[in-house]
């Protein structure tokens, strides 16, 4: 007999920042899950205009960590295999939960929503290889406009489940740890 999970939605301390339950369908022979459907994404309302432009997937180690971006798009972020501390960072000026942190474990099943401007990151922490699949509303560019703040930023205290050694490159990439700090950016702003 099979067990069926039906998609829902939760909100976050981030406004805008949708935690989703993925459809889910397992019987004998395992589990499908629906990535996206547009039916579904517009009755929760979380379906991005244009659809989707692209779709990245990164093979990502234990321990490793990839983050703190904020492109000017709207992602739907997941887990395919293995599994991730999800963070995330509003960096938007104006906004009412500016500077509020974000995380949650993902596994296969759980997206989130994540809207322009707020910044996206995440550790790896299941043994052996996690894939974190990234669906972004417009191409990304490198000259594309948007923000970065340093994952190990100690204000934002972001509770990393694996230390993590900024002389490592395969923990934490040179640019992640040159991108400026929150309190850096609320200055520039």
């Amino acid at each position: 007999m099979a067990a069926v999970v039906e998609p829902a939605t939760a909100t976050t301390a981030i406004d805008g920042l949708l935690v989703l339950t993925l459809k889910q369908v397992t019987d004998e022979r395992g589990t499908v899950r629906e990535l996206y459907r547009r039916s579904t994404a517009d009755a929760l309302g979380v379906a991005p205009t244009g659809g989707w432009a692209q779709v990245n997937v990164t093979a990502t180690l234990q321990g490793a960590l990839r983050g703190m971006h904020a492109e000017e798009m709207t992602k739907l972020v997941t887990v395919a295999a293995g599994a991730a501390l999800g963070a995330w960072v509003d960096l938007r000026t104006g906004s009412p939960t500016r500077g509020a942190v974000v995380t949650r474990e993902l596994v296969p099943g759980t997206a989130v929503l994540v809207p322009r401007g707020v910044a996206n990151g995440f550790q790896a922490t299941a043994p052996g290889v996690t894939e974190y699949v990234y669906c972004f509303d417009e191409e990304w560019s490198p000259s594309m406009t948007g923000l970065a703040c340093n994952p190990l930023d100690p204000d934002l205290a972001i509770p990393w489940p694996i230390p993590v050694d900024p002389a490592n490159r395969a923990q934490i990439s040179q640019k992640d740890l040159d991108a400026p700090s929150f309190a850096d950016l609320q200055e520039r702003a």
